[in-house]
């Protein structure tokens, strides 16, 4: 048997392994499976070196470990160096480990439209901001720019990656939330006027309309307060759900050297229920 994997510290709400299932399953790769590794930051580096032993091709890392995962990997892709984290590691027969970002690519590929000479906004200073900012520059964004609720953090993210940082949110023609608001409630407040600086995004809902394309990389069962309110305003949103998808679906080709099935993946992760 054929094992892949995501390793993750928690890793149990992972909709990966439905996806990857749904989707091996459908490749007529009936000997693979992929599966929930939840290994902690002590036992991670311990863990990973034993996993080509144990059968394992390939595993996808998410939070807390992609720069951990890049540390390790004794090569690594020229994207995954330059964004200084690691989404995707393989391991070689000889016991070599590789690591891959896919979560930069992903984001454009869900995006499904390029954003070249556009302005975009991230919000978000940690791992996935730094995935979004190196995806929209290499893009060819006309400019990037990065608000933080800790200022500091979002200008030390646009020094490294020669953007602009911003202590407030902009116009832009893209919007992309890489915070973690809106995973469990509501982050935005109603009103553009008072109270601004209680609101956890620091942007207010009568905002969105200065924004004509909002990505919001949580996902949930149903949409986000973000998104429900961008798409009111008239806005074209995509979800963390189909970022999701697309950055699984390259770390799949990259590991199978197949096309895998989008819809059968997108499927199998919106029905699986993590709320």
């Amino acid at each position: 048997m054929v094992r892949l994997g995501v390793l993750g510290w928690p890793v149990a709400h992972s909709r990966s392994p439905a996806m990857h299932n749904a989707a091996l399953r459908q490749m007529g790769l009936e000997d693979w499976r992929y599966q929930r590794l939840p290994v902690p930051p002590q036992l991670f580096a311990d863990t990973v070196r034993g996993l080509g032993g144990a059968g394992f091709l390939g595993v996808n890392v998410t939070i807390p470990h992609k720069h951990a995962a890049l540390e390790l990997a004794d090569t690594a892709s020229d994207a995954a160096r330059q964004i200084g984290a690691a989404n995707t590691l393989t391991f070689a027969a000889d016991g070599g480990i590789s690591a891959e970002n896919t979560d930069a690519p992903g984001v454009i590929a869900a995006l499904g439209q390029s954003p070249k000479g556009w302005r975009a906004l991230v919000l978000g200073a940690g791992g996935s901001a730094r995935a979004v900012v190196w995806a929209l520059r290499e893009a060819g964004a006309a400019e990037v720019v990065v608000h933080n609720r800790t200022h500091e953090r979002a200008q030390a993210l646009a020094a490294e990656f020669g953007v602009r940082a911003s202590r407030t949110c902009e116009p832009a023609d893209l919007l992309v939330n890489c915070t973690s608001v809106g995973l469990s409630g509501d982050g935005l407040q109603r009103s553009a006027t008072g109270g601004c600086e209680l609101n956890q995004l620091g942007l207010t809902l009568d905002q969105l309309s200065e924004f004509s394309n909002v990505i919001d990389l949580v996902y949930r069962h149903r949409s986000t307060q973000l998104l429900q309110a961008a798409r009111e305003h008239g806005a074209r949103t995509v979800d963390g759900l189909d970022v999701l998808v697309e950055q699984g679906a390259l770390s799949l080709e990259l590991w199978t050297g197949l096309k895998p099935p989008l819809q059968a993946m997108r499927d199998a992760a919106r029905s699986f229920s993590a709320d």
